[in-house]
């Protein structure tokens, strides 16, 4: 398989990954009293205090939906690392 191609296959499902996580990680906000928005402004995903569980609502299915998001964080940084691996070993340059 070409390089090129699997770059990109991997950057799509990455990207969907961070997708999932991010609406998740609003799910959880929503959830959580400290982290609701009510200002009225829109704002960007609180992802670090999800991730940390700063002000995360202690119930057992806001901690569930925490977990998941931690999990698709990881999956991304594992992509990360394969996506290095499979340059290394068939990258440009190599037969």
């Amino acid at each position: 398989m070409d390089i090129y191609l699997l770059a990109g296959v991997w950057a799509l499902a990455m990207v969907a990954i961070f997708i999932l996580a991010i609406r998740l990680s609003y799910r959880i906000e929503a959830r959580s009293q400290g982290l609701q928005n009510r200002s009225g402004i829109p704002r960007n995903a609180m992802m670090f205090h999800t991730v940390l569980n700063i002000n995360v609502a202690r119930d057992a299915q806001t901690q569930a939906m925490r977990r998941r998001m931690n999990l698709l964080l990881l999956v991304i940084v594992a992509g990360f690392i394969l996506l290095a691996v499979a340059i290394k070993f068939a990258g440009p340059g190599n037969p």
